[in-house]
């Protein structure tokens, strides 16, 4: 009998609590639909654009006799310094992400085959970062360019010879688009 009284005292609290919803007034929609009109308010003016457009970016970027073309630095076994030799190709890349601010960069550190996982990754990111660094300090944002270390896990070649692990030490620079 005390079951069945509270079973009804909870049903009669929650009917009273029951209620109609007051209806509220909406807020009005300010239309945001973006139009080609040019504006009519004295003061405002369109942007134009200077530079390449982003049809032209990959032109600049995949011709072979563009030094733009070429995107590895390589490494001796286990450093992460970059060799002089690879100071003008990053400039010449540096110099591309601070004439294209809309441009972004993801470079990858890889190494061989040696040495444990967590040694590589490690090795790896080292590597990516530098390449970084140069680029920053020679001009580059750093909201366009980031550094991953991808290990072991990416190999260019899989023989098990000092040749191919001298094309599997090295960061790879991939603009937007192509990662």
């Amino acid at each position: 009998m005390k079951k069945l009284l509270a079973v009804a005292a909870v049903v009669a609290l929650l009917a009273g609590c029951a209620s109609t919803p007051k209806e509220e007034p909406k807020a009005a929609v300010e239309d945001r639909t973006p139009t080609t009109a040019v504006p009519t308010q004295p003061g405002v003016s369109t942007v134009t654009p200077i530079g390449p457009t982003t049809d032209q970016l990959p032109n600049a970027l995949k011709d072979p006799n563009n030094i733009l073309s070429k995107r590895s630095v390589y490494y001796d076994y286990d450093k992460y310094d970059v060799k002089d030799e690879y100071k003008p190709l990053l400039q010449a890349h540096a110099r591309y992400l601070a004439q294209n601010r809309n441009a972004r960069m993801l470079i990858q550190g890889n190494c061989d085959e040696r040495g444990s996982r967590e040694y590589n990754i490690a090795l790896g990111q080292k590597r990516a970062d530098g390449v970084k660094k140069m680029l920053l300090l020679m001009g580059a944002q750093e909201s366009q360019v980031e550094s991953v270390s991808l290990g072991e896990e990416k190999p260019r070649c899989t023989e098990s010879t000092e040749v191919c692990y001298s094309q599997n030490r090295r960061s790879d620079m991939l603009y937007g688009g192509e990662y």
